[in-house]
């Protein structure tokens, strides 16, 4: 790990020098749209990347994010959807160099949770007029999360969700796949255990979040991507009917209506347990089997922010 500066160093390198590495998903929902304007707009903030890569192949990814942080910015500027933006993060976690977001995906929950602008225009003045902060790394078990590891229902959707469908009606596609997964769904159950009590649950859908968003839509108002904590959470319960109206009224409104009447679990580090064992869905990742212990590094990764940021 790299000796850091302080976040105002970095913040004022950034102003000053102008040392940026750009890397756009050109297969993400908006990122072949829009590249050479990405590209244009930094350019007319000032700065003259160190580096611009675009990804067509995201078996590249990792390989690129490699080449432009091999440049040595003070900033890497990232474009992409939440899979994207999770690697990138597991890329920069720990290393004096700021990541910057472009929100180019379908549901952007990771620049939702940052306060980003979801415009472009808007995003990319964040790079020259904001501030570098530090937020908080997920792991679940050695692997790094920017978001939110899931388990049930959202696993099978992620590998069903039709790439058409969610560029015609964007964040929708996720409920409305669920929709025709979940009548075939059986429940399972869950056990949490935090600072030594266990939680038990029995659900179609259960979700452990770092960040304040999820399929797009806030989860709750008092979760932060910069408090330190998990939290930890079921979408209806075990009656599938329930969880069917849920998500209609999701799928059509975007608002959360019930979280099986339970409170959220919330803490540093959680083992989860589930009967039967199951796929975890770790940022759009599915690599991962429970039993999966969670848990927090406090301000792991550092990132740019508007000026409004509560950095704690």
């Amino acid at each position: 790990m790299s000796e850091l500066r302080t976040k105002d160093e970095h913040t004022e390198a950034i102003r000053r020098d102008r040392k940026v590495a750009v890397v756009v998903n050109t297969r993400s929902r908006r990122g072949r749209r829009h590249y050479f304007e990405v590209i244009e707009q930094i350019h007319n903030l000032g700065f003259e990347p160190l580096v611009e890569l675009s990804v067509y192949n995201p078996k590249r990814l990792r390989e690129l994010l490699d080449s432009a942080l091999a440049t040595k910015p003070d900033l890497l500027v990232v474009g992409g959807g939440d899979g994207t933006l999770s690697s990138a993060v597991r890329h920069v976690a720990h290393r004096d160099v700021a990541l910057g977001v472009l929100p180019l995906g379908t549901t952007n929950n990771f620049a939702r949770s940052l306060g980003l602008p979801l415009d472009l225009a808007g995003a990319i003045r964040v790079f020259a007029e904001g501030k570098v902060a530090d937020i908080d790394l997920g792991m679940a078990d050695d692997r790094p999360f920017a978001n939110l590891a899931s388990f049930g229902v959202s696993v099978e959707v992620a590998g069903k969700v039709k790439p058409w469908l969610k560029r015609i009606v964007g964040r929708p596609a996720y409920p409305l796949t669920a929709l025709t997964i979940l009548p075939g769904h059986t429940p399972f159950r869950a056990y949490i255990t935090v600072e030594g009590q266990r939680h038990e649950l029995l659900t179609h859908q259960l979700n452990i979040a770092n960040g304040r968003f999820h399929g797009g839509w806030q989860v709750a108002k008092d979760i932060s991507i910069d408090n330190g904590m998990l939290v930890a959470y079921q979408l209806g319960s075990g009656k599938k009917l329930r969880l069917l109206g849920e998500t209609l009224i999701r799928a059509t409104t975007g608002r959360w209506r019930s979280l099986a009447g339970g409170p959220f679990v919330v803490g540093r580090e959680m083992l989860l347990e589930t009967d039967p064992p199951m796929a975890a869905d770790v940022d759009g990742e599915v690599r991962l089997r429970t039993p999966i212990r969670l848990r927090v590094v406090p301000n792991g990764v550092r990132v740019m922010v508007p000026s409004s940021f509560e950095d704690r």
